[in-house]
């Protein structure tokens, strides 16, 4: 699996330091079990502390351990065509399962903010303006995680960047035993800064090795599973677990999910497109092998494959200034209400006079009805239209965002907020599980990672915009702040349907030409 690196043994010697780090902090937590578990004011012992450091030197060794080895001798420029044509096998099966898993887990941390304020705000004895830093502290760490590993995949390579997402993600578990709220504050700046990295990654690479004909469905099905399947886990873990081991039980989920990321990456493969960019052809025709795909060279590109470097800088190219600019809107559009309304919600609904159990419940409930629009965003983006399907999903959200404005304006009908809600949930859903993979199919390869994490972390910066809001006591009532959402939904709307283009069934070899 890491026959590329210089290191590997530092990789797996890392992964072992950074779980005895954060097993050090199990002892702490336990011993709160008595008082609800309610850590707060209790000073860390020596243990926390030497289990802090261990976490910092194990990230250390991995990152060392995943550098890539030299290529040694000089290398024949060959251009091998990619499995365009190549039948769908168990392999890529077995890909886009460990895929969507791992964004299922990547999303269902930032989900749980809404549902850890609650008990964080009861125990710390903190106000409404203050408990914001938090998810603020931790969505900050999510946009910088999507700008740099969305750079990290484009230099050292998709599989190898992922890897060191999930470890650092283990280690972030710690933030379940932190006594003091700023510890917890600054833990989950990088929480989100690992599971940031993730997202952009996993779009990229699997955009690489599906073929043409499988490739819009397989990124829809795996981005909606995620979307739908983490907001689902955290809702559904959170009415489970939190009400007998309190609300840090949320964080300490992190150490078991990592490590089955970590276990099961040996079924994950580097992007042959990567390889064969970076000169390591052997190891891209292996790849192809696993997946089935008859290689052939590819004689018309040699000229070109000679002239291509492998840079670490994007090149300037204004024919991405449009497409970037309508993505970029609708990242930020969609940000504001998942990491804004969605997380404000719950304690909207505990304000109504709901328990936290009945609105995390009101909420998974809600996530089930938007099941659904995996199949049919997978249905109409494959088969219908990619540009329109990501409109039409914009255009749903803004139902949803209507009916919060309605409802906020005391409309009878909808005194139970479950209708606006499955149509946000439904609509926000379908955006997220397309607009990654078409960002991904409109950028070429040598800066795919880095688009797609730009469109990524301008998703998360709308939520930090939102809870900036939070931070500063500003903010507006909930059906306001649905109508004030809506102006820039409504232009992404625009811009998508003025500057997008058409990827479906196309070659990516033709869409970067």
């Amino acid at each position: 699996m890491l026959q590329s690196r210089r290191n590997a043994w530092a990789f797996w010697l890392g992964c072992v330091v950074v779980t005895v780090g954060v097993v050090l902090h199990l002892p702490m937590y336990w011993m709160g079990r008595d008082m609800g578990f309610h850590l707060a004011g209790m000073a860390m012992d020596a243990g926390m502390l030497w289990g802090m450091a261990a976490i910092v030197v194990g990230i250390g060794l991995t990152g060392f351990g995943l550098l890539p080895a030299a290529i040694e001798g000089e290398q024949t420029v060959e251009t091998i065509a990619p499995p365009e044509d190549a039948p769908l096998t168990r392999a890529h099966w077995g890909m886009m399962a460990l895929l969507a898993l791992a964004l299922i887990i990547d999303i269902m941390k930032p989900a749980s903010l809404g549902f850890v304020t609650p008990g964080m705000r009861a125990e710390y004895g903190v106000g409404d303006a203050l408990v914001a830093v938090l998810p603020f502290a931790a969505l900050a760490g999510t946009v910088v995680g999507s700008f740099v590993w969305g750079w990290l995949a484009d230099i050292y390579g998709r599989r190898a960047t992922i890897l060191l997402s999930s470890v650092m993600f283990i280690g972030t578990s710690i933030c379940g035993a932190m006594p003091d709220f700023w510890w917890n504050v600054g833990m989950c700046f990088l929480m989100g800064a690992a599971a940031g990295g993730m997202l952009p990654v996993a779009y990229a690479l699997l955009a690489e090795i599906m073929p043409t004909k499988h490739r819009g469905w397989a990124l829809v099905l795996v981005g909606g599973i995620g979307a739908v399947g983490g907001y689902f886990a955290a809702s559904v873990l959170a009415a489970w677990l939190q009400p007998d081991w309190g609300w840090r039980i949320m964080w300490f989920l992190n150490l078991p999910t990592g490590l089955i990321l970590i276990a099961l990456s040996p079924l994950l493969p580097e992007s042959a497109r990567f390889l064969q960019h970076i000169g390591r052809i052997d190891q891209a025709k292996a790849v192809l092998a696993r997946f089935g795909a008859v290689v052939r060279v590819d004689a018309e590109t040699q000229a070109a494959a000679a002239r291509e470097s492998h840079s670490h800088l994007p090149p300037v190219d204004r024919r991405h200034l449009g497409i970037t600019l309508a993505l970029t809107l609708a990242a930020l559009s969609w940000g504001l209400v998942n990491f804004g309304l969605l997380l404000w919600l719950p304690g909207a609904l505990v304000a109504e006079g709901r328990s936290v159990e009945a609105a995390s419940a009101l909420i998974a409930k809600s996530t089930l009805i938007a099941a659904p629009t995996v199949i049919l965003s997978v249905w109409l983006y494959s088969r219908w239209s990619t540009k329109k399907s990501l409109a039409l999903m914009l255009g749903l959200t803004a139902l949803g965002l209507i009916g919060f404005l309605l409802r906020g304006a005391g409309a009878p009908w909808l005194a139970d907020p479950i209708a606006p809600l499955a149509l946000l949930i439904v609509g926000s859903s379908g955006v997220i599980s397309i607009i990654l993979p078409y960002t991904a199919e409109n950028y070429p390869l040598r800066i795919r990672g880095r688009a797609t994490g730009w469109i990524a972390g301008c998703s998360k910066l709308g939520g930090l915009l939102a809870q900036g809001l939070s931070v500063l006591a500003l903010t507006p009532p909930f059906g306001v702040a649905a109508a004030l959402i809506g102006i820039p939904m409504a232009g992404a709307l625009g811009l998508i349907l003025w500057q997008g283009r058409e990827t479906r069934g196309r070659d990516l070899r033709d869409l970067e030409d």
